[in-house]
């Protein structure tokens, strides 16, 4: 099991995105503006915040 984790942070508004980038950030975890979450750094998380890296602000 890996012990790495990643800290994702809601930095721009998911209103007026496409309905696949709002879903993966409520699949990331993430509900409101500047909300913050530490995920498990897996190869499936990296691909959800490649995908939506304009909204996010992220650190390892």
């Amino acid at each position: 099991m890996s012990d790495k984790k990643v800290t994702v942070t809601l930095v721009k508004s998911v209103i007026g995105t496409k309905q696949s980038h709002r879903a993966t950030v409520r699949g990331l975890g993430l509900r409101r503006l500047h909300q913050t979450v530490q995920l498990e750094d897996t190869a499936a998380v990296r691909g959800m915040i490649n995908k939506v890296s304009y909204l996010l602000k992220w650190e390892s």
